[in-house]
């Protein structure tokens, strides 16, 4: 990368390893040159796992993470870093699902977020977990999340 302004990142253009842990992962943010528009940003993340702290068996999610940036975007490989590090993290399902918007909030500080976490049945319940900032920025479009509720086979 030639542009300075990408001269502190650590984790794009190279090889990385997943992290060990949430904890250890580490976030990344570029300027968002577009700061004087407000607009949405949407990153899915359809294959999302934990594991449960009571079992160790792997719990698996549809997450669905929007914003509307102010100064800062999050940079894509830190953030696929960091969700992937939570594929040998112990945790309910609420608590990862906050603890990856909190985190975004801490690290961006956007005009709004929310999160989405859909996450599949685990003793024949599936348990939707949602967090928002506030309310949406006026007039910026937030399209439907998109994932319909958990229906079963067929």
């Amino acid at each position: 990368m030639t542009d300075s302004k990408y001269s502190g990142l650590t984790q794009l253009g190279g090889a990385s390893t997943l992290p060990a842990s949430p904890e250890e992962a580490v976030l990344e943010r570029v300027e968002n040159t577009q700061g004087e528009h407000a607009y949405c940003v949407r990153f899915t993340a359809p294959e999302f796992t934990s594991l449960c702290p009571m079992t160790g068996q792997p719990d698996f999610a549809h997450l669905v993470i929007d914003y509307v940036p102010e100064g800062w975007l999050v940079e894509s490989k830190s953030l696929k870093l960091f969700l992937g590090s939570f594929r040998n993290h112990g945790a309910f399902h609420e608590d990862c699902t906050v603890m990856v918007a909190r985190r975004l909030v801490d690290l961006l500080a956007p005009r709004w977020l929310r999160i989405g976490g859909y996450w599949y049945p685990r003793g024949g319940m599936p348990i939707d977990v949602f967090y928002q900032t506030g309310p949406v920025p006026e007039g910026v479009w937030i399209p439907d999340q998109g994932v319909p509720p958990y229906r079963g086979r067929g």
